[in-house]
């Protein structure tokens, strides 16, 4: 064996281990709300699905288009959204608009109490029993919240509880510069 191909074979699980550091590394320091949606900038999938509270109505894509809003996944079997749940309320309660798309949930009824119990901060209640509109969104599990335009274009994902630190960064300065350019849009 030649002396050129002997350092390859002992460079080769050297730079392996390099990378499988740097891959690491990267990983480690990454947050993990900030997961990028291949949605970002693109008009909301097109869907047909039931009315959480009224099964026999129906509802589309369209009903995410005319205002910005926040399209909120949620389970009754999500610990996590019943936590984010009372914020959500407060949020409703000063204006944001706000529609919920329940996901995979065994029974309308128990997701009609839970809303019953702990309020309901939705202007609309998308019922998603099999989960088929939450994985054109790309949902890894709930809860996660998307920001969408009035035009139905999805600007912004969130994955995670909606809190106080969360309104108070990113995503409700982004709601509030929709809002904003929404309001300059039918000022002119």
């Amino acid at each position: 064996m030649s002396k050129g191909w002997r350092w390859a074979v002992l460079l080769l699980p050297f730079l392996a281990f390099v990378l499988l550091v740097v891959f690491l590394l990267r990983g480690l320091f990454s947050d993990p709300t900030e997961l990028s949606s291949a949605l970002v900038g693109k008009p909301v999938p097109q869907f047909t699905v039931p009315d959480l509270y009224q099964p026999e109505r129906t509802y589309t894509h369209d009903i995410l288009k005319g205002q910005p809003l926040l399209l909120n996944v949620w389970a009754t079997w999500c610990p996590t959204c019943r936590a984010e749940h009372e914020y959500l309320n407060k949020l409703a309660a000063e204006g944001v608009a706000i529609i919920g798309l329940n996901y995979k949930d065994d029974s309308r009824d128990k997701a009609v109490a839970w809303l019953n119990t702990l309020g309901d901060p939705y202007q609309v209640n998308l019922f998603d029993a099999d989960g088929s509109v939450a994985l054109e969104f790309g949902v890894y599990g709930a809860p996660e919240t998307f920001l969408i335009d009035a035009s139905g274009t999805v600007r912004y994902r969130h994955v995670g509880d909606v809190n106080e630190r969360v309104w108070q960064g990113e995503l409700g300065q982004r709601y509030r510069a929709l809002l904003d350019g929404a309001t300059q849009e039918t000022n002119k």
